[in-house]
């Protein structure tokens, strides 16, 4: 299946899977969503992930909640689009219920949280907000 874009595809597999009460979903690997999943592991808004190249499609495997643990995913919203691309400099960078979520920015130096990008001084592109 071809999506004009995998980073919506990939936020809105995750809300549907949170939706439905899943506590794993399974998505195409590519780059920038392993490193999307790597901030959300970072930050603990997922549990883990793995990588699965035992088909002819390698696929990402997140595990959204541990063992006696709450949901950490509130909502997942993306703001640049194919069709809007947003992007913000150092002193733009919004920030998501004043700290208690984050935004994910695609930068120079590669992706990473809206805080992070502000520490390094660095602009981009924002690609999604995780509360």
């Amino acid at each position: 299946m071809i999506t004009t874009d995998p980073i919506a595809d990939m936020l809105t597999r995750i809300r549907n899977a949170q939706m439905s009460r899943r506590s794993t979903v399974q998505l195409p690997q590519s780059k920038l969503k392993q490193s999307i999943a790597d901030i959300l592991k970072a930050q603990g808004y997922i549990d883990s992930y793995e990588l699965q190249t035992d088909g002819p499609v390698p696929q990402l495997l997140l595990q959204l909640e541990g063992p006696n643990r709450k949901r950490a995913i509130t909502k997942l919203m993306r703001v640049s689009k194919p069709g809007r691309r947003m992007y913000a400099k150092v002193g733009d960078i919004p920030q998501v219920l004043n700290g208690r979520g984050m935004v994910i920015v695609s930068t120079s130096a590669g992706l990473m949280t809206g805080s992070d990008a502000r520490q390094k001084r660095l602009g981009g592109e924002l690609i999604c907000k995780v509360w």
